[in-house]
């Protein structure tokens, strides 16, 4: 049974990669500061050593203790208007933490790598489906970060073999279908959550802190509504991906880099709308300004990850995605 490291398991994407390892035969340890992420998110019996990337004396007692096979690595901040206001934090986090794995995972000859990159790395777009050979021009200081990791990922490829798969995210959403896991980010910056969120808090007070509106970051960009586009990909899809490259890594040289999307766009006010299906609610929701280094349009070209990894979502309908979403929704465990 191999052995493989989780970097950020206890957050969102991590905690649903541990099920789908432990059902595929492997064994993860989880490596998370937990300053994002939920011990309730890690099954009791995988290990779950509370550190931080930032700290290689932390790393390097890990890989002392274990023998990994390979390393997922999750950990990242995440939030676009956050990178925008305070850029220092998403270098130091995600660039400077990704520097000591690389750093310690050649140290201790750790040569397999699926990374957790994002279409961010794109930035706006210049082709209605973005492929992979899409020019990386990131217009925000978290695309930017995920795509100077993925530069450092290829020069420790060429300089010490590394063997490395960069997994493009569009949008990651749902839950767990049986509903024992989901998103639970603190802020919530995703869109379908926070749309879930005010369905939910339709129940309470008008007066309750708990009342929640959505707010639509724009709504003139170039768009058939004049709200952003999306390609939303379900989290089980996602972690389906992974455990592909996981197999793709056993003859694989080198690094490599796939899109994950469904190849379907739809824009914040199809979501409302099929959030108003799923739910029963009127979603109550205002409209604000544009949120800086927010792209109007991205939809993915997925079909290089299917055609090489074999990879084919199952859960791609929005209706179902959202559907997910909300058993968690309503019933969330933390």
């Amino acid at each position: 049974m191999a052995t493989v490291l989780v970097c950020g398991g206890a957050g969102y994407i991590g905690s649903h990669m541990l099920r789908a390892l432990v059902s595929a035969g492997f064994r993860p340890v989880v490596f998370d500061s937990l300053v994002k992420g939920h011990v309730e998110a890690v099954p009791a019996d995988i290990p779950l050593i509370r550190g931080d990337l930032l700290d290689i004396q932390a790393l390097r007692r890990v890989f002392s203790e274990y023998d990994f096979e390979a390393v997922l690595h999750f950990a990242a901040r995440i939030e676009v208007g956050e990178s925008v206001r305070e850029p220092g934090l998403y270098y130091q986090n995600n660039v400077g933490g990704s520097l000591n794995l690389l750093t310690v995972m050649h140290e201790f000859g750790v040569k397999k790598l699926v990374f957790s990159s994002t279409a961010a790395v794109y930035g706006n777009p210049v082709q209605e489906r973005i492929s992979e050979n899409h020019p990386c021009m990131p217009i925000n200081p978290y695309g930017r970060s995920k795509w100077m990791v993925e530069q450092m990922i290829e020069d420790f490829s060429s300089a010490f073999g590394l063997k490395a798969v960069c997994l493009r995210y569009f949008n990651a959403a749902g839950a767990d279908p049986g509903g024992e896991i989901g998103e639970a980010h603190n802020p919530e910056s995703h869109l379908i959550p926070n749309v879930l969120k005010a369905a939910v808090s339709l129940n309470a007070p008008e007066d309750d802190s708990s009342r929640f509106e959505l707010n639509v970051f724009g709504s003139d960009y170039p768009t058939p509504d004049g709200t952003c586009v999306r390609d939303y990909i379900h989290v089980c899809d996602l972690c389906q991906a992974h455990l592909l490259a996981l197999n793709y890594l056993d003859d694989f040289e080198g690094k490599a880099a796939f899109n994950l999307g469904s190849g379907n766009g739809y824009s914040i006010m199809q979501v409302i709308e099929a959030a108003e299906r799923v739910s029963g609610c009127k979603i109550p929701y205002s409209i604000g300004p544009r949120r800086p280094g927010d792209a109007a349009v991205l939809v993915a070209d997925s079909s290089l990850a299917r055609s090489v990894l074999g990879w084919k979502p199952a859960l791609d309908d929005l209706d179902m995605i959202v559907k997910t979403a909300w058993n968690w929704e309503t019933g969330r465990k933390y």
